[in-house]
């Protein structure tokens, strides 16, 4: 049996397959990266208002309501 054909008709579907599935696996780790980096940023960003919002005592944040400020 000659498996030079055979051969011939798999491996286009293999490498295009590989193919996918490098690229697949690129744009997943460049969104895990991304949104690490983002989330990264959210935190250094919120460590830095935590002072400004210890020294206003009457700003409400949107953890709280109007009323529970006012009291």
């Amino acid at each position: 049996m000659n498996l030079g054909p055979i051969l011939m008709s798999v491996v286009p579907s293999v490498g295009v397959g590989l193919l996918f599935w490098y690229v697949m696996r690129a744009v997943i780790r460049a969104d895990r990266n991304e949104r690490a980096a983002i989330a990264a940023q959210e935190a250094a960003l919120d460590r830095a208002e935590a002072p400004d919002r210890a020294e206003a005592p009457g700003r409400v944040t949107g953890h709280e309501s109007p009323e529970s400020s006012a009291e």
